[in-house]
């Protein structure tokens, strides 16, 4: 299984199979994020607009300019087949796509020459071609693809919802900066997280109880599994239903609320933040977790977050102090 295509709340749509093609490409050219501003020779900033509590990048390539999703939750760089014209340089795949609720299936395979941020480059990447045409459509934008964990998993991320950017640095082998210069910001805290494929794990708590839960910027909102000791669900507060719809398109009702008392340690806790109770099943016995839930953009709404896959480390930026 190449990459994680999730439950997304509300309208956010993943298909089981191509959309006509509009765009005839024999190969991918290199592609820019345009708005990069150079730090140092290995670390960049890159703005992004939050839609939908999704965080999305603006990209160039082929001369035109659109949206890419930031997602940890997708191993592969995805590029949207509306805009990427499948043809004999594609590689077939024979596996499926496994998502929560379905089997992702007519998923493609390409190889990209370069992905150049700044001055810093990675070359003979490889994505896979999947209709992602409802998000565009639900989403209102120009969504070319989602950047996941095979392009962020060669540099430390921290992302910074108080500034709406992203600050990515390239590191070694061992996950050490190839700068020192990096953070102008202080880091407070941090912890260990375990990697399951290209999952982040995390030990949390609700309440005094210890849960496990998967790390997701793909997430508009946080998931709790619907099979928890109830002593855990008590910490949820139910406040609507809401429609879940499936990587095929098919549609559940959900209850959406608050999950109050989180914390990873006693020095790292959390607000109460929006979640869903939904049955993780399919999630753990597709990508071998056994997750009690998912925390995604809620929990980097409240934590400025820098990402060290290499290290399996999370920081923690303090926030900064507002006048009352």
């Amino acid at each position: 299984m190449h990459q994680s295509i999730k439950i997304i709340i509300v309208l956010l749509f993943f298909a089981k199979s191509f959309a006509t093609e509009t765009k005839p490409i024999k190969d991918v050219p290199p592609f820019f994020f345009t708005k990069a501003e150079f730090v140092n020779a290995s670390t960049t900033r890159i703005p992004f607009k939050v839609i939908d509590q999704l965080i999305v990048v603006e990209v160039e390539i082929l001369d035109e300019v659109g949206d890419f999703i930031i997602d940890t939750g997708s191993e592969a760089l995805i590029l949207n087949s509306v805009h990427f014209k499948t043809t004999r340089n594609f590689i077939d795949e024979s596996e499926q796509k496994s998502g929560i609720n379905d089997n992702i299936e007519d998923v493609k395979e390409k190889h990209l020459n370069l992905l150049s941020i700044n001055d810093i480059s990675l070359e003979k990447l490889n994505a896979d071609v999947i209709d992602l045409s409802h998000i565009e459509k639900t989403k209102k934008i120009k969504l070319l693809g989602i950047i996941g964990y095979s392009i962020l998993k060669n540099f430390e991320v921290f992302i910074d919802m108080h500034l709406n950017q992203l600050t990515i640095t390239r590191i070694d082998k061992k996950g050490n900066k190839l700068s020192d210069k990096v953070y102008a910001e202080t880091i407070e805290d941090s912890i260990d997280f375990n990697l399951k494929k290209h999952t982040i794990i995390l030990d949390a708590y609700v309440g005094d109880k210890k849960v496990v839960f998967g790390l997701d910027t793909g997430a508009e909102y946080n998931q709790l599994n619907k099979n928890l000791d109830s002593e855990i669900l008590d910490y949820f507060y139910p406040s609507r239903e809401l429609k879940l719809t499936g990587a095929s398109g098919k549609k559940k009702k959900v209850l959406a609320g608050k999950l109050y008392r989180v914390k990873l340690t006693d020095s790292i806790y959390f607000g109460p933040m929006k979640t869903v109770i939904t049955n993780l099943r399919k999630m753990n016995t597709a990508f071998g977790t056994n997750l009690d839930g998912v925390l995604g953009f809620e929990f980097f709404k409240q934590k400025r977050t820098i990402i060290n896959y290499r290290k399996k480390k999370l920081y923690f930026i303090a926030n900064p102090i507002t006048e009352p």
